[in-house]
């Protein structure tokens, strides 16, 4: 829902989608190191198949719908509105 680069860098409106795309994988990467960080620190971290990863990927696109929908599917309001 930001038009900032990964949150924090300059503002960009007009990004394509394939920036914002890259943006989703990084950001769920940085969230993926974390938790992993803190089931290490819990204890011993378990590994995990492939299907875990599928999972994960698919719950980051849930999540990103609505802002997905809000950004490209949504009416936007003209003047003649």
């Amino acid at each position: 829902m930001s038009t900032r680069v990964l949150l924090i860098g300059p503002l960009r409106p007009n990004r394509a989608f394939g920036w914002r795309l890259l943006e989703l994988l990084l950001l769920g990467a940085v969230w993926l190191v974390m938790a992993w960080t803190v089931e290490a620190r819990m204890g011993q971290r378990h590994a995990q198949e492939w299907g875990f990863y599928v999972v994960l990927l698919c719950l980051l696109l849930t999540f990103a719908a609505p802002g997905f929908v809000w950004r490209y599917l949504r009416r936007h309001a003209t003047a003649s509105d």
